[in-house]
Parts: structure tokens; C-alpha cells; sequence
């Protein structure tokens, strides 16, 4: 059977597209006439209009990205349409620039089709986007709406950023694939910054291929083509992290169901447990995030304080309130950690952990526990999200791939390996 066009990925649009195969406004018209079937259910924009995409696309100059749409996260500027953050305080707000990842996305001729909902300021209060595999339950956050559109086939490409496990951790729930680059491989100019030491822009599609060209075409990095075999088979550690006792029954039946079918793949498998040293991060990930946020934060705080939520203001006085010396051991051990985890590692070329606990939870009031994506944001290493069936309640689940700082060509690599074997 053949695929929907408004499914198609990426790299096959691409394909076609220049094959002669496939106009691209005949492919936008399939997105555009997807969200309109979809909108009112799954709520996944916090701007759109279907014109000012068709007029983009008619502007867009010939690149690696031509005619392929993008839901960009709505903490990146837009300089054609509101940037809010997922907060009224900003309401209406028109920047008058785009932000450098947008701005590079439009120069390769990709097209913006509208702006993809947020937490507020990417941090807690959640939006009204739902989950396209089941609307009853949440996307995951802070980049709920880029990972409902991604998956349910409103764009083929979308902008996400990370500060705990808001790339991955929705991108799982939903069922699409995730990539957290190495910190600062994606401009971050232009982004509402909430910690300098974690924030971190990445991209959600349908493939790791599809993750590889748009993030290496906004980045300026070749980072390969994920799709070509490799010569030889990975070497694996199945590291289940230090907060392992969050695991829900369907992630451990998952993490032994992949155990055995990627020995069987070929892969040199085995238990990896991080040092304890890094056991520290779980900590120390909450109060760097907490004291870079207040700061960030520091003229909403000062001008426009009843405008945040009470959540986000407990979390903000937090940050405030830190003692000295928390604070200082807490990038202490950010600092100390980074330096140390390649060596770790030892031969292994990638390690294989959760996605997220378990299914996306049921209601929208929550978007899920960043457990098993916080110590690797902390790390600034590439991670990489891919489907990995379904669980007992019949939501997706993700198996994370995870690389060295930097070595983000390999780990994509090997996420695509992954992929393959699991399918």
C-alpha cells in the first residue's frame, strides 16, 4: 500500500520532489489539508494560516530543504508571525527578526507552516495540544505541538527544544523519531533562552535520515546519511540510568524485548552502568535549570509576575533561592561529569536507554516525567528517539540512543542501525 502523501518523509518528498515526482505545492496542499481534518482534535498550533505558508513556499529559494513544510516551536522567533513562549505575557508579541535556526531553514528553502505550541516558556504550565495516537493523553512537552504535527502528518519537519527531555520525551509519546543535538550544534539565537548551560534546539520527523538532513542543513554539518549501512555492527551498552525505579512495567519488557532482538541483529551488547559520580546529575540538573531560569526570567519577574503561573513562580523562587554553595556543586558536577563521560564509555559506541518511563500519561494537565532525559541534557551529548512499538494501553514507546558529546554523525548513525533492527 502505498503511503499518504501528507506522510511521506522528508527525504522521500525530497526524493520525489526532484525527481520530478512531486510539486511541492501539491505536497504542502496534503499537509495543509491534514490540519484542517485535524486541528480541532489535536490543537497542535499556536499560530497558523494556511496563506501565509503557500506564500512562503512560493518564495522559497532552491536547498537541501525546498518545499518541505516546518513546524516551528513557538519559543523561536518568527519574524512573520506572533512568537508568545506559551505565555500571555507575550501575547501578540511580533519579533522583528527570525530566529538563526528559522532563518537558516528558510535560506535552504524549507517553508514555515505555522507556529507549534509550547509549554509555558518551555518549562511547566502545559498547552491544550493532545496526542494523536490517543487525544486522551498528553504529547509530552515542552514541544508538544512540533511532535503531535510531526507524527499525526501535518509537516513532515519540526522544531523542538530541550532543557530536560522536551525534544525526546514527546517525540516518543507520539511515536515520531527525536534528535537533541550536541548543546550549541543549532543556533540558539533568537530562541527564549531559559538556562545557557542545558537549553538546546533539536528536530522531530519521521526518520533518523530525515533528522540528520534538517538539523545538518540549519547547523551547516554534514552529518551523513544515517540510511548507509555500516560496515560493521554497533557496539552497544544498555545502560538503564540511575533512575531506573521510574520505569514503568512496558519500558522494562521493553528494554529486554531490545536487549535480545539487537544481539540477534548482531550487536556486542551488554549492561552499562554509569560511574556513581553521575548519579549527582539528577540533582544538580533541577538547580542549574532552577538559577539560569530566574535570571532568564528576570523581566517577567520583575514587570509582569502575576502573568506567570504559580507553578512556574514556585519554580522560579526555587531557582532564586538557592544557596551559594548548592549552586556552585551543582555546575561543579555538570563540569565534572562532561569531562568524564567519553572516557566511560570505554569501546562502546553508543548506549541504548528509555525514551520516557513508560506511555504518554492520560489527561493533558501533565506532560510526563523527564527522568530519563535529564542527565543526558546535563551531558550536552546527541540523544536520538525511535519508535519502538507499542505499550500495554496501545500508546508508543521510543528507545533513546545515545553518543558522545559531539559525535553526533556516529550516533545518528547507529540510532538508524537501531531503527532498522527494531522494526
Amino acid at each position: 500500500m502505498s503511503t499518504a502523501l501528507h506522510m511521506l518523509t522528508a527525504t522521500e518528498a525530497r526524493r520525489r520532489m526532484r525527481a520530478g515526482g512531486l510539486d511541492p505545492m501539491d505536497y504542502l496542499e496534503a499537509c495543509l489539508a491534514r490540519i484542517a481534518e485535524r486541528e480541532a482534535t489535536l490543537r497542535v498550533f499556536a499560530w497558523f494560516d494556511p496563506d501565509t505558508a503557500r506564500q512562503g513556499l512560493r518564495r522559497a529559494p532552491d536547498g537541501p530543504l525546498h518545499g518541505l513544510p516546518i513546524g516551528v516551536k513557538d519559543v523561536l522567533d518568527t519574524a512573520d508571525m506572533p512568537s508568545q513562549y506559551g505565555s500571555t505575557i507575550w501575547a501578540g508579541w511580533r519579533p522583528r527578526a527570525d530566529a538563526a535556526c528559522v532563518a537558516a531553514a528558510r535560506a535552504q528553502g524549507g517553508v514555515v507552516i505555522g507556529k507549534t505550541v509550547t509549554t509555558e516558556f518551555a518549562t511547566r504550565h502545559p498547552g491544550p495540544t493532545a496526542n494523536p495516537a490517543n487525544p486522551a493523553h498528553t504529547p509530552g512537552g515542552s514541544s508538544s505541538g512540533s511532535a503531535a504535527g510531526v507524527a499525526d502528518g501535518m509537516f513532515p519537519l519540526g522544531f523542538g527544544t530541550q532543557t530536560a527531555g522536551s525534544v525526546i520525551r514527546p517525540a516518543a509519546f507520539c511515536g515520531a523519531v527525536g534528535y537533541k543535538p550536541t548543546i550549541g550544534m543549532i543556533n540558539r539565537g533568537g530562541m527564549k533562552i531559559m538556562s545557557e548551560s542545558l537549553d538546546t534546539i533539536g528536530v522531530m520527523a519521521r526518520s533518523v535520515a530525515d533528522c540528520a538532513l534538517f538539523a545538518g542543513t540549519v547547523a551547516g554539518r554534514d552529518l551523513g546519511d544515517p540510511d548507509v549501512k555500516p560496515d560493521r555492527a554497533p557496539r552497544l551498552g544498555l545502560c538503564r540510568s540511575p533512575v531506573w525505579d521510574a520505569a514503568a512495567p512496558e519500558t522494562e519488557g521493553l528494554m529486554n524485548r531490545a536487549q535480545a532482538v539487537l544481539a540477534r541483529a548482531g550487536a556486542r551488547i551488554g549492561a552499562f552502568e554509569l560511574p556513581a559520580p553521575f548519579a549527582d546529575l539528577s540533582r544538580a540538573q533541577p538547580i542549574v535549570s532552577g538559577v539560569e531560569g530566574c535570571r532568564a526570567m528576570g523581566w517577567e519577574l520583575t514587570h509582569h509576575r502575576d502573568g506567570i503561573t504559580p507553578d512556574l513562580r514556585e519554580r522560579l523562587d526555587f531557582g532564586l533561592n538557592q544557596p551559594p554553595a548548592d549552586r556552585d556543586w551543582a555546575f561543579r558536577v555538570f563540569a565534572q561529569t562532561r569531562l568524564a563521560f567519553p572516557a566511560s564509555l570505554g569501546d562502546l559506541d553508543v548506549l541504548i536507554t528509555p525514551s520516557a518511563p513508560g506511555e504518554a500519561p492520560e489527561g493533558l494537565g501533565w506532560t510526563g516525567d523527564p527522568a530519563f532525559n535529564a542527565i543526558w541534557t546535563a551531558l550536552g551529548v546527541p540523544c536520538v528517539t525511535v519508535p519502538a512499538g507499542m505499550g500495554r494501553n496501545g500508546l508508543p514507546l521510543g528507545i533513546q540512543i545515545v553518543g558522545r558529546q559531539g559525535d553526533d554523525r556516529a550516533t545518528l548513525a547507529w540510532a538508524a542501525w537501531v531503527a532498522a533492527a527494531i522494526a
